[in-house]
């Protein structure tokens, strides 16, 4: 068994809210200065610049995971994690049927930008992809893992956009098995709120939107990794979060 550091929860500049400076290459150089070994691309109800963050990752020799971080109906954001590119970017397409048509404007909310694997600008998204779908949290759990998604809430220890902000608790209606925190510290006071989160996994992640935001080396898995390959690491992770070990 081999600890490996990781922070599943990063925004690249394809959100908003994120600095322009959060490109494919800047994240993997950070995250490799800091010595993590698996990191997820996760941006705001959109997969797109997960291929360029996977070449940018080879490049370091970080385990990219691709991932997006899906706002429901109710406003609830929760971790979609995919073990295989090609279904995240199936998800990503199945998505865009779902955004609010609303068009996103730059000067007020900040750019969307999609980029290729050496930092160039393809494309930009036009619809705003901060604001709520039209899923409810039931059908967005279904529809993601309908993807071969592994879902978790995300940040449940913060009150911007977090399951017990929001629903006042951690429903066991969704068959959740992890989730989330943004603040270590804090999981002392989740358990005892909340007696459900004492039988389910957690990890620790950032939900970076600026390169500094990014983890230390301080929240690690231990996955069996041999023979080793990042395939087969992933998959582990992903047996991990997913309670087979």
């Amino acid at each position: 068994m081999t600890p490996y550091y990781y922070d599943l929860h990063i925004h690249s500049c394809l959100s908003p809210c994120a600095d322009d400076d959060m490109t494919p290459n800047n994240i993997a150089g950070m995250a490799a200065l800091k010595g993590l070994q698996i990191l997820a691309l996760t941006d705001h109800n959109s997969c797109k610049n997960c291929p360029a963050f996977f070449s940018a990752c080879k490049r370091q020799g970080i385990i990219p995971v691709a991932g997006m971080e899906l706002s429901t109906a109710e406003d609830v954001h929760l971790v979609c994690l995919f073990e295989n590119i090609e279904d995240a970017m199936r998800f990503d397409v199945e998505i865009e049927k779902h955004l609010m048509s609303v068009d996103n404007r730059p000067e007020i909310f900040g750019n969307q930008l999609v980029l290729d694997g050496d930092d160039d600008i393809i494309g930009e998204e036009s619809k705003l992809l901060i604001s709520a779908t039209d899923l409810w949290m039931g059908d967005a759990v279904e529809l993601a893992k309908s993807f071969g998604a592994h879902v978790h809430p995300a940040h449940v220890d913060r009150e911007s956009n977090g399951i017990i902000s929001v629903l006042g608790d951690i429903p066991t209606d969704y068959g959740f098995g992890c989730f989330e925190l943004n603040d270590a510290a804090s999981l002392e006071k989740i358990n005892g709120e909340y007696p459900i989160s004492k039988t389910m996994k957690h990890v620790v992640s950032s939900d970076a939107h600026h390169l500094w935001d990014i983890s230390e080396a301080d929240n690690s898995v231990m996955l069996d990794d041999e023979p080793y390959s990042s395939a087969l690491v992933r998959k582990r992770l992903f047996e991990y979060l997913d309670g087979q070990n």
